[in-house]
């Protein structure tokens, strides 16, 4: 059997576009470049039948290391919590007070981008604070 040696993160979305470019200002993600032949994806995406047009997009890590985001149009809302979530990795190695500093930081930064801050999950005997947030469309995740 063969291992898998790439993944893809999907998202169901209202706006895919939208969603995936603040994802590109959370991460520091790149937009690929439209498909040859044509100057932007929005020339791209002019060609497509109108049903489908602005119903996908997606954006990749500039290294090449972490995953592709491909975010996806669906007709229902968001209704119950995300049975999977990412974690942000802002304070990976610190403790305590530095770690909250970090935490309140990028969470300020992601707020101005339009995210919620949900909640804050205080440090215990077995794990280390993280921020709960969501994203513009009311996705979870954490700044961990």
């Amino acid at each position: 059997m063969a291992s898998v040696r790439q993944i893809q993160v999907t998202f169901d979305c209202a706006e895919p576009e939208r969603v995936a470019r603040f994802w590109c200002e959370v991460l520091g993600y790149v937009v690929p470049p439209p498909p040859e032949g044509f100057a932007t994806w929005t020339d791209f995406d002019r060609t497509l039948p109108p049903e489908k047009q602005g119903s996908a997009f997606a954006c990749s890590d500039p290294s090449g290391v972490g995953p592709r985001l491909y975010f996806q149009r669906v007709p229902e809302g968001k209704v119950v919590k995300n049975r999977l979530h990412l974690d942000v990795r802002v304070g990976t190695g610190l403790v305590g007070e530095e770690r909250l500093a970090a935490l309140e930081a990028e969470c300020a930064r992601l707020v101005a981008l339009g995210a919620v801050r949900v909640r804050l999950l205080r440090a215990d005997g077995d794990n280390e604070s993280c921020l709960v947030m969501q994203d513009i469309e009311g996705n979870e995740f954490c700044l961990d």
